[in-house]
């Protein structure tokens, strides 16, 4: 999951100078901190061109000109990063060393091994990391090589997310990636050479013109690269995008609801036989390591905390949320003038944070705990279950394979 997806408000800006302030964090926020997973996520908002379905916070190097470059998003990216470390302090006690870091975008492979290098050097500095910490790039497959692989393990860096979206060259055309079709499988086996033990590759299906038959060709090539996570998303055609504008001209169709769910079975069967489960909907990993599942993501998804560093990133604390102003140019800038670059934030309430709960854990195979619902909330999971869209399970609501397919409708029933 991507941080710059949650929430969208305005706000006030935060001086950093000395200690930090202009945050209201709440004392029972603060003194648990440290007692929830915590994760460092930055956000990388640069990339070489724009796919066409992608509403992500990023820029070219075109649209950014002379505005913003690399060099000072890192230099403010050091700064947020100390600045976060001495808030979370503010109780007197060490900051919470990071038990996961994701470097997202954008396309952070686009720094190099040596630009992630000092990335990970960053929140080593501020933050610290903890022993045995998960650390994830995402890389696009064009942009690494042997080199570029060995050099960021050796920085640190324990796992690794390729964007492979279809093996099929016209559905790459149609997502404008620019890719060749077989550089993802080929910078898979150059990670596991490397000596990454975790290597994910993401999938996009339902892309107009997929065939069935280029949807097995891309689940051969993920599973010929040997990899031990798969990320596998239904195509959302986002309102602004290029590939927006070309359905509503009609030039193409828009992605169509019964296909979109035999695409998913098919993945979810062909995933099964390799040896894959999933542990949440649009995620697989290895069924006989835990480890192969993705930390990071988990410690969303668990109600865990995390700092999100970077143009556009969002942070959340014990119930406060907050996020940053997008373009690179002005996060830099104020950082310069020792302020944190917050857009704004908010503080959820105790409804919200159940509403997240029922909305996030529905989506674990672990599943939602029972006994977080009011008497209400439980006959609705009744009759999910008599819908033959749930099982309990150990106390918990389990989505059952067509429940699965339905998943937002789930949480609709439970919360209304």
């Amino acid at each position: 999951m991507n941080t710059t997806e949650i929430g969208r408000r305005t706000g006030t800006e935060i001086g950093i100078a000395g200690r930090p302030a202009g945050l209201e964090l709440p004392a029972p926020a603060l003194a648990g901190v440290g007692t929830r997973p915590f994760g460092v996520y930055v956000h990388v908002p640069f990339c070489a061109t724009r796919c066409g379905y992608c509403d992500f916070n990023t820029y070219t190097a075109g649209e950014l000109g002379s505005a913003a470059s690399p060099q000072s998003w890192l230099e403010g990216l050091r700064r947020e990063l100390d600045a976060g470390a001495r808030l979370l302090s503010d109780t007197g006690r060490r900051a919470p060393a990071a038990e996961t870091v994701f470097v997202g975008g954008g396309t952070p492979s686009l720094l190099g091994a040596d630009g992630l290098a000092q990335v990970l050097d960053a929140i080593r500095d501020s933050f610290g990391l903890a022993p045995g910490a998960e650390v994830t790039t995402e890389s696009n497959p064009e942009s690494t090589s042997t080199q570029f692989f060995s050099a960021i393990r050796e920085a640190g860096y324990t796992r690794v997310s390729l964007g492979m979206q279809s093996a099929a060259p016209h559905v790459l055309a149609v997502l404008d990636r620019t890719h060749t079709p077989g550089r993802p499988v080929a910078a898979a086996k150059e990670a596991r050479a490397a000596g990454f033990a975790h290597v994910n590759l993401d999938l996009i299906y339902g892309t107009p013109g997929e065939r069935d038959a280029d949807l097995d060709a891309s689940l051969d090539a993920v599973l010929e690269a040997g990899v031990d996570h798969v990320s596998a998303y239904a195509l959302i055609v986002e309102d602004g995008t290029a590939l927006a504008r070309r359905v509503r001209r009609g030039e193409l169709p828009a992605p169509d609801d019964d296909v979109l769910a035999a695409r998913y079975e098919r993945i979810d069967a062909r995933l099964a036989e390799a040896g894959m489960t999933w542990y949440e909907v649009s995620n697989w990993a290895k069924a006989d390591d835990p480890s192969a599942r993705c930390a990071h993501n988990l410690g969303y998804w668990d109600g865990g905390d995390w700092w999100g560093a970077g143009p556009g990133a969002h942070s959340h604390v014990g119930g406060v949320r907050w996020w940053n102003v997008k373009h690179p140019a002005r996060y830099a800038s104020t950082l310069a003038d020792g302020v944190l670059p917050v857009a704004g934030s908010e503080h959820l309430t105790t409804e919200d944070r159940h509403t997240e709960l029922v909305m996030l854990t529905v989506r674990l195979r672990t599943g939602l705990p029972l006994a977080v619902l009011d008497a209400e909330e439980r006959e609705a999971a009744e009759t999910v279950i008599a819908d033959g869209l749930a099982v309990v399970h150990d106390g918990h609501l389990v989505l059952t394979d067509r429940g699965r397919l339905l998943a937002d409708a789930v949480v609709r029933s439970i919360l209304t």
